[in-house]
């Protein structure tokens, strides 16, 4: 039995606010079927339901809006299936096109915030350490979680914007304190340190981690050196990709993990894993799905690119232009501060395609039906080959932009071996 406040049995019964009352009653069936004892106040949402995979979910949004359904909590749209900027990037047939639009502008009319983008917490949603909140999308979800501090679980499409309309969420899961503890313990003690220094670690070892780790807690040790942002953020959409990772701690970097013994209970009795380099290449090589050299694009921006992240790329491309369509999938929140330092005319120079409020991987971006896709994410290169029929090859950000210069696979394994 689910155990309601008054407002909130008032919210489920209310005949004049019927969008609340119907939001109210699923996300009440939700919590019996989770066994949560009660329904907690959340402050933001993040919404995963405004990308177009067929014509129910415009149907659903656009009967909450001819309800009167307005959000009442702070609330960020992840990608949709067009970039509104660029119209001429996404191939949609028309019907799609059209579908895809209208499921946008629901959302839009429902106040929440035209954001268009998988990695909110860097386009200024930034919930406080402790809060609870309601987000969908994977990647935002295990970065609210663990970088942050902030608390909630995975919510899915549909069932996100009940949540953002009542500001209530079960009881369950990640919001309860004691199941935030971890039950399983990395060690990365025996890794090379300067391996733990690249920016390609992080992703290979996410995608190992979600392999290995599933929905489990784990906590990290053995990483003496700052991480960044960017790199936490591929580490975290790794493991939400290959696993079902909502909540990574790393001992003295990430907020809830001052020590091991302030997330793990019972340190003796916990698994410990402890991969090597050897296991960590593999990893990196199962990203990869093809023998050859052959290469016909290069994608980047999953999750979205940062501003930091496309310097990165143009420090790396050192005036050189890629002979291949490379596109760097990111927010208008980059893209705007991009146009500011007037740095979208090298970008154009160098043959970088920018695609806004969408991605590759649930649009119909990338030209023809296949080929061969290298890319710095393991969130692309997990999801490519069944979402765009294109075979992916994983490699740093280094490994990508000289590839885009010769047109052909190059990768340096130096620190790999």
């Amino acid at each position: 039995m689910v155990q309601l406040t008054d407002l909130e049995s008032h919210t489920l019964t209310d005949k004049t606010q019927p969008a609340f009352a119907l939001a109210m009653r699923i996300i009440v069936e939700t919590a019996k079927i989770l066994s949560a004892p009660k329904l907690i106040p959340v402050t933001s949402a993040h919404i995963d339901g405004c990308l177009y995979h067929g014509d129910s979910g415009v149907y659903f949004a656009e009967f909450l809006v001819e309800l009167g359904a307005k959000v009442s909590v702070p609330t960020t749209l992840n990608v949709g299936a067009l970039d509104l900027i660029h119209p001429d990037v996404v191939k949609f047939d028309s019907h799609s096109h059209t579908m895809a639009k209208r499921q946008m502008q629901a959302y839009l009319a429902m106040n929440c915030q035209a954001s268009w983008t998988c990695a909110p917490y860097q386009a200024g949603h930034r919930p406080a350490f402790g809060e609870d909140i309601a987000w969908g999308e994977s990647n935002a979800v295990v970065f609210a979680n663990s970088v942050l501090g902030a608390r909630t679980n995975r919510y899915g499409d549909l069932l996100d914007i009940c949540l953002a309309l009542v500001g209530r969420a079960p009881y369950y899961g990640l919001h309860i304190p004691e199941n935030r503890q971890a039950t399983l313990i990395i060690d990365l003690e025996s890794v090379p340190q300067a391996l733990k220094l690249s920016e390609s670690f992080y992703p290979v070892l996410g995608s190992w981690l979600g392999h290995h780790a599933g929905t489990k807690v784990s906590a990290i040790i053995g990483v003496d050196n700052l991480i960044t942002e960017d790199r936490l953020k591929a580490l975290g959409a790794g493991a939400a990709s290959t696993g079902s990772v909502g909540l990574f701690h790393i001992i003295g970097q990430t907020p809830e993990a001052p020590t091991l013994d302030a997330i793990c209970l019972d340190i003796p009795n916990t698994q410990t894993l402890a991969p090597t380099a050897q296991d960590l290449r593999l990893e990196r090589d199962r990203l990869s799905h093809s023998s050859s050299d052959e290469l016909d694009c290069i994608a980047v921006g999953s999750p979205h690119f940062s501003y930091p992240e496309t310097i990165a790329l143009l420090d790396a491309l050192q005036e050189r232009k890629s002979i291949i369509p490379f596109y760097v999938c990111t927010n208008r929140f980059v893209l705007t501060k991009l146009e500011h330092e007037k740095l979208l005319i090298p970008l154009k120079a160098a043959g970088i395609e920018i695609v806004v409020d969408t991605c590759i991987a649930v649009a119909p971006i990338l030209k023809g039906t296949g080929g061969v896709m290298m890319t710095n994410s393991a969130k692309f290169a997990h999801y490519g080959p069944g979402m765009t029929g294109y075979v992916s090859v994983f490699g740093s950000l280094s490994d990508c932009v000289e590839s885009a210069i010769t047109g052909k696979i190059i990768r340096d394994d130096r620190l790999w071996q």
